[in-house]
């Protein structure tokens, strides 16, 4: 399913295949994920397209590199990024999905980036659950 997708100022405006949905939903625990605080789905690197403002977004990175992390120069807003664990993959900020909220999510597994699976973590790279559940 194509979901159509923006920065929070709408400077950057993409699409995003998403092969599992919001099944794919998931945080990681390394030092960058834990101070940026989005909550990423998954896609194939030819399920993204920027269809506008491809000039506006600026890269990080950071440790080993392998990772790429996008942002909007303007809003600042993440955008995606280029896994480190599969690089064959983009995880794209859940906000950014029109229509969407991560806050629509009860429970998001939670990846353990302070012991990577590639530097010796666990295989499953869980480190926990994050929970919601709003007042009602």
């Amino acid at each position: 399913m194509i979901h159509p997708a923006s920065c929070h100022c709408g400077t950057v405006k993409f699409t995003v295949d998403l092969p599992d949905g919001l099944a794919s939903a998931r945080r990681c625990d390394c030092s960058f994920c834990t101070m940026r605080g989005a909550v990423a789905v998954s896609t194939t690197l030819d399920g993204l397209k920027i269809t506008e403002g491809a000039e506006n977004l600026t890269l990080y990175q950071f440790g080993t590199n392998t990772a790429r992390h996008h942002f909007c120069k303007t809003c600042g807003i993440y955008t995606h990024h280029q896994r480190r664990s599969n690089p064959e993959e983009f995880g794209v900020n859940m906000a950014c999905l029109e229509g969407h909220t991560p806050f629509e999510l009860a429970e998001i597994i939670v990846h353990d980036g302070q012991n990577h699976p590639n530097d010796g973590g666990a295989p499953d790279g869980v480190a926990g659950i994050l929970r919601y559940e709003a007042n009602t």
